[in-house]
């Protein structure tokens, strides 16, 4: 993880503005979301932008609460901010609701097009731009088919799926129909209701599940790793974060590099770049977690084919 080192602030960035204020809304805690936000506040400061010198973020976090984001929201339109940095489709709404003036830059949208945040990707219109997590059918593709490399035998994949953070399941069913997979929805509102959606897998008889994104989701995801060992299933997600929680596999984008990134799109708006025709850009940089402990556990074997593609190995 970046850490903070006291290095020359490049030329570049004595022409930053004074008294810059930027929001940032999320709606996990504060504490999962420190490290990355750490690579969110280095990469401003490589650009030229410093907390506490030439600029104040503003942190909102709503704790989970869904019901909290609204409020926050408005609370950062009406300071003001300059920008709002929206990190997850819920936040990404609230945001959106708050205002249509001021800039926001998602970090990692789900489906931003299909949510109604912007046009499209290279031209997202109005006052929304930043990144999206998606990148393509092909990442759900290589995933689940990881899964069915470990267990050949596996028939019934559970879909573990947040309501209202996004996410194609049509992109997800096609992916499954190449595999002979049969896919089953399992829908969560609350921080409580983990332990009823792993009984309805049971019962649907699930040979394992996936998780398809959420902050609510990604706050819980070492209760849902001892809920999966509990009842003996192999879970699978798209960050690395999950896997080493305790999930089997995961494989996907790289959220702190998509943090990184995001700090460019912040300065180019506080420059004076308009949202409106900045691009969305998509993750470039993949990673594949293997957690051997958990694999032991489940009493599955990872084969040699997936532990030579893996960039980190859990033991």
């Amino acid at each position: 993880m970046v850490g903070f080192l006291a290095v020359p602030v490049a030329a570049e960035a004595q022409q930053a503005p004074k008294n810059v204020s930027i929001g940032f809304l999320m709606l996990s805690t504060a504490e999962p979301a420190a490290p990355l936000f750490r690579v969110f506040v280095e990469a401003l400061r490589e650009l030229g932008y410093v907390e506490g010198r030439n600029i104040i973020v503003e942190r909102r976090y709503a704790e989970g609460r869904l019901e909290r984001l609204p409020d926050l929201a408005a609370e950062l339109a009406q300071l003001p901010v300059e920008v709002i940095v929206a990190a997850d489709n819920v936040s990404i709404t609230a945001a959106k609701r708050a205002t249509t003036t001021i800039p926001i830059v998602m970090v990692h949208a789900v489906d931003p097009v299909r949510a109604q945040f912007i046009g499209s990707l290279a031209r997202p219109g109005g006052n929304i731009t930043g990144l999206t997590f998606d990148a393509g059918q092909e990442i759900s593709g290589r995933l689940l088919a990881t899964l069915k490399e470990i267990a050949p035998g596996l028939s019934r994949v559970a879909i573990l799926r947040q309501v209202g953070a996004g996410s194609d399941l049509r992109v997800l069913e096609a992916a499954g129909q190449k595999l002979n997979l049969t896919l089953q929805v399992v829908e969560i509102r609350g921080p409580d209701e983990f332990e009823g959606a792993f009984a309805t897998m049971i019962r649907w008889r699930a040979g394992a599940f996936m998780i398809t994104g959420g902050p609510l989701t990604y706050m819980r995801r070492h209760h849902i790793a001892d809920l999966a060992l509990k009842n003996r299933l192999a879970g699978i997600h798209f960050l690395r974060d999950y896997a080493e929680a305790g999930l089997l596999i995961t494989y996907g984008p790289s959220l702190s590099d998509l943090y990184r990134r995001v700090a460019g799109h912040v300065a180019k708006i506080l420059k004076g770049a308009k949202p409106a025709d900045l691009p969305v850009e998509q993750p470039t940089k993949f990673e594949l977690v293997v957690n051997l402990k958990t694999a032991t556990a489940l009493g599955l074997t990872i084969p040699p084919s997936v532990l030579l593609r893996a960039d980190q190995v859990i033991e």
